[in-house]
């Protein structure tokens, strides 16, 4: 097998508005807030909501695969404030379109929500280890996981780095 080509994808910092072609960030707002736009609007109709707490250890930062789920949205943050890391494209209906991935340092303090359908990579951290919790459908990585490899579609291995 040849070796894979890598593509260095420069981390940017996480904002509402360059973030919206993927999902939503949130971020704390006051106790009592009435729900609007700046909440999560979830699409967990499809199944049963699953909420969980991962725990994740030496993940790095490089990556050959991309996923994507169908029927629900996703919601990822870190505990304890650690910050982190993860590549996203738009939603697509063929593979993902190398000119719009990205990568993003999102900080401890918020989460993100990937609309349906986004493709994502992470998340993926500098830490020894971090706990994520996570909100999807109970049967999503089972029925509802569909994955793009990079190294045996094109060749390619990605590496994240800062900017």
């Amino acid at each position: 097998m040849p070796l894979l080509t890598v593509k260095q994808l420069t981390a940017i910092p996480i904002t509402k508005s360059n973030f919206k072609p993927y999902g939503q960030i949130i971020t704390p707002s006051p106790d009592g807030k009435v729900f609007d736009q700046n909440d999560a609007i979830l699409q967990l109709q499809n199944g049963t909501p699953r909420f969980y707490l991962m725990h994740l250890e030496r993940r790095g930062r490089t990556f050959t695969q991309i996923t994507r789920h169908h029927s629900c949205t996703q919601c990822l943050g870190s505990l304890n404030g650690k910050n982190w890391l993860m590549a996203v494209c738009p939603p697509s209906e063929a593979e993902p379109d190398l000119n719009r991935l990205r990568a993003f340092r999102i900080p401890g303090d918020c989460f993100i929500k990937l609309e349906v359908g986004t493709w994502h990579a992470g998340p993926y951290f500098d830490h020894p280890a971090v706990d994520f919790y996570n909100l999807e459908l109970s049967d999503t990585n089972i029925v509802d996981h569909f994955t793009h490899n990079f190294a045996t579609r094109q060749n390619i291995k990605f590496e994240i780095i800062d900017a």
